[in-house]
């Protein structure tokens, strides 16, 4: 990053166990953002860091990241050895699972080490490190992997991404299913395709306007159609707080509809997170960041 050829500096952002640095890969001519990461021990500290990351990856108008570093937490206790279990390793594990899954991160495959850190005297062994990167990084750099380093000095081992590039040909295009589900998206979509103005052959208008509609999606998956884990979590927040309202001093008509109503979107919400979680299995996702499926 320090390699003027390679990546151009913009801005940076510093925050309690990170630094996130913002710039433009030259070759890619891309905007991106690269975190590191240095998390500490506490779990209720690793929970400060994790909401303030989501906060700020939300707030950011930058659709490439990469997170790396030392999270100091696992995502199943195959990546713990030589440890007592306790309870507050199981809280990580889900906590940590459900802020890559909320953030739609990808923990890049493996090569090498199945562990990251070990204890001076062998006794114990962790995967504390990894690289997390945006779906928008893995369409760039689609041949991605994480290859971890032997252990020198530090405690730690080095890793190196890489993206070693193959050309199988033009990318397949890809949609979510859950995305039929909602109200006024086929008609988005006829409005879309029927406005590009492409001109040649049938077969490079195809090429071309799936190309334009694969772009509309992703800004309409971003703005409108929104995180699925994210509405579930605002609906029972709004029901919670009906309920309270109607231990304490009952619910009139309106808020009766209310509540009517986003039991209605609740069920909708499930409908169309259970199509989310059954597409990312068959694409073997779970591989990489299961949701108790």
């Amino acid at each position: 990053m320090w390699y003027e050829e390679a990546f151009h500096y913009a801005n940076h952002v510093m925050g309690k166990g990170f630094i996130a640095v913002f710039g433009n890969h030259v070759k890619t001519s891309t905007s991106c953002v690269v975190v590191n990461v240095y998390a500490a021990c506490s779990l209720s500290e690793k929970k400060s860091l994790w909401e303030d990351l989501s906060k700020f990856k939300a707030a950011s108008q930058v659709l490439v990241w990469c997170l790396c570093g030392d999270f100091n937490a696992i995502r199943s206790w195959n990546e713990r050895k030589g440890v007592r279990e306790r309870a507050s390793q199981s809280s990580e594990i889900i906590g940590f699972n459900s802020f890559i899954d909320t953030n739609s991160l990808f923990d890049l495959p493996l090569v090498g080490k199945n562990f990251t850190w070990f204890k001076s005297n062998g006794s114990a062994k962790c995967r504390l490190d990894r690289v997390l990167v945006s779906e928008e990084w893995m369409e760039i750099w689609t041949m991605c992997k994480q290859y971890v380093q032997r252990r020198e000095v530090s405690d730690h081992c080095a890793i190196v991404v890489k993206s070693v590039e193959k050309n199988w040909g033009p990318k397949p295009f890809r949609s979510i299913d859950a995305w039929l589900m909602e109200k006024g998206f086929s008609e988005m979509v006829k409005n879309k395709w029927s406005s590009y103005p492409v001109q040649g052959s049938a077969f490079i208008k195809i090429k071309e306007k799936l190309k334009l509609l694969k772009g509309d999606l992703k800004v309409w998956n971003r703005d409108e159609f929104g995180n699925i884990q994210t509405n579930k979590k605002r609906i029972l927040q709004d029901l919670e707080a009906l309920d309270s309202q109607d231990c304490i001093n009952g619910l009139g008509e309106d808020d009766r509809l209310k509540r009517y109503e986003l039991v209605g979107r609740l069920k909708e919400t499930e409908k169309k997170l259970d199509s989310l979680i059954c597409q990312k299995a068959r694409a073997k996702w779970f591989k990489y960041g299961d949701t108790c499926t």
